[in-house]
């Protein structure tokens, strides 16, 4: 249905030039409307907090949210992962993603307004050997009324792809904050095995020196001197070797914290939580938790989510159109202007598109059910997650308890055979066995409690629930590096 209304008259240039100026300025408002700085669907709204911002950086990420620390910054856990994930390329990535996401729903909703173009046309014929010239303007306005819910069905896809995007975001930020705890405690473990090093080192030189006198005064042998004489080489060369893991691992923390490798770190003392006893408890609710809370599950179910929604559109595709019509225009040609107006309704029916709507269906069906099949397996890989890293967790405090009985036993052992050396009741080899044994457990004990806390962290990780409470309720202590 329309409605045409047309006259022809004779108008003046200025009307004409009237007219395209109107039309100028009516394009151009409606530019200055859709500039890109402009947010009429406040998609903004809907984008993820951007990882490691600090308080008062603007949203869009124009400005550096992440100034370089200061030279003599101390370094705990909770300001290396801040850093981390302010800095990481691997979360601006994703968190861009996600922006992109947002915009895209954007885009969905518009479909759902009219649009309004405007023409502008100047030109010059010639006909019969006689030279002419035209000129013409228009606005149409248009706008899709009905459709059948494929604008519904494109708006949908878009919200669940959103939702999908939102939750890897969260995935990708839990790996950072794994990845900035394992390298935070590799430093403090590589520290801690250095000051037992030290620690060896000193107990060797000090057995060296009482070999040597014991064999000044005549009642040791060359033996005991030159054996002692090698485990202080032998100390001290583990001494070399540990300062080069620390200095190595204070490179890699660097690295993950967005700081060039060679950058000097400061850490805080480690604090410590003494391991909980209730490991061996509900790992069936466990993993039904992690199943509501994981982010790769959650995206996966949004992206099945938006598959369906998919299909509902496919379908929509091949159904009819309902659209309204209406603008002026205005055309001049040899002088002889004329002016028409149009009002109407326009249907679409598809008839025959060669089968594409057919083959749009179960293509986008095909998907829906490959998002299923990757949604189970994901939901399953969760379980599996989450039983090993519970089963770690539970071996690594076990370890720890019995690496301080361990450590305790080392320390009485080599205070024995120390004070029996001394008192010329004991030999050199029972003295260095027991210095040798009390380095060992006190780096089996440091090693114990760095696995303890990177199995917590990823045990927190399997659930879903990596986050900045982990490290706050973290109880207060330091790392004996006894």
């Amino acid at each position: 249905m329309a409605k045409t209304t047309s006259r022809r008259t004779a108008l003046p240039p200025g009307t004409i030039l009237r007219f395209c100026l109107a039309l100028l300025a009516i394009v151009g408002a409606a530019g200055a409307a859709s500039d890109e700085t402009s947010d009429p669907f406040a998609t903004g709204k809907l984008v993820p907090a951007r990882p490691g911002f600090s308080a008062g950086s603007p949203a869009d990420g124009s400005q550096q949210p992440c100034p370089p620390p200061a030279a003599n910054t101390r370094y705990g856990a909770l300001e290396v992962v801040d850093l981390a994930l302010c800095r990481n390329p691997g979360t601006h990535e994703v968190w861009a993603s996600a922006r992109v996401a947002a915009e895209q729903v954007g885009l969905a909703q518009a479909d759902f307004l009219p649009a309004v173009d405007g023409g502008l046309s100047i030109g010059r014929q010639r006909s019969d050997g006689r030279n002419g010239s035209t000129r013409g303007a228009s606005l149409t306005l248009s706008w899709l009324l009905f459709d059948f819910g494929a604008r519904s069905a494109k708006l949908e896809g878009a919200r669940q792809l959103l939702a999908a995007a939102a939750a890897s975001l969260d995935s990708t930020v839990q790996g950072v904050f794994f990845a900035a705890l394992q390298a935070y405690y590799g430093a403090q473990a590589a520290r801690a095995a250095l000051a037992a090093a030290l620690e060896s080192e000193r107990a060797s030189r000090t057995s060296l020196s009482a070999a040597e006198v014991r064999y000044q005064v005549g009642s040791g042998t060359p033996a005991d001197r030159l054996q002692a004489q090698t485990a202080w080489s032998q100390a001290t060369l583990n001494r070399i070797k540990a300062e080069g893991a620390l200095r190595n691992a204070y490179g890699r923390l660097a690295n993950v914290m967005g700081l060039d490798a060679h950058t000097s770190l400061t850490l805080d003392e480690i604090a410590l939580t003494p391991p909980a006893l209730n490991f061996d408890n509900d790992v069936a609710a466990l993993i039904a938790e992690a199943r509501r809370s994981r982010p790769e599950l959650q995206a996966a179910e949004a992206e099945l989510r938006a598959a369906q929604a998919n299909v509902d559109y496919a379908r929509a595709a091949g159904r009819p159109r309902l659209a309204l019509h209406a603008g002026p225009s205005w055309q001049e040609v040899d002088g002889l202007s004329s002016r028409s107006s149009t009002l109407g309704l326009s249907l679409t029916l598809p008839i025959f598109a060669g089968y594409a709507t057919t083959y749009g269906v179960r293509s986008a069906q095909a998907r829906s059910e490959v998002q299923a099949a990757r949604r189970e397996g994901i939901r399953q890989q969760v379980a599996l997650d989450v039983w090993e890293a519970y089963q770690t967790l539970a071996t690594a405090t076990q370890t720890v308890r019995t690496a301080a009985d361990l450590l305790a036993s080392a320390e009485q052992s080599e205070r024995v055979a120390a004070g029996r050396y001394q008192a010329g009741v004991g030999n050199i080899l029972d003295l260095l066995n027991a210095q040798s044994a009390l380095a060992n457990a006190r780096l089996q004990r440091i090693q114990a409690m760095l696995d303890w806390h990177v199995s917590r962290a990823a045990l927190a990780r399997a659930i879903g629930t990596l986050d900045h409470r982990l490290l706050a309720a973290a109880s207060s202590g330091a790392l004996d590096r006894r």
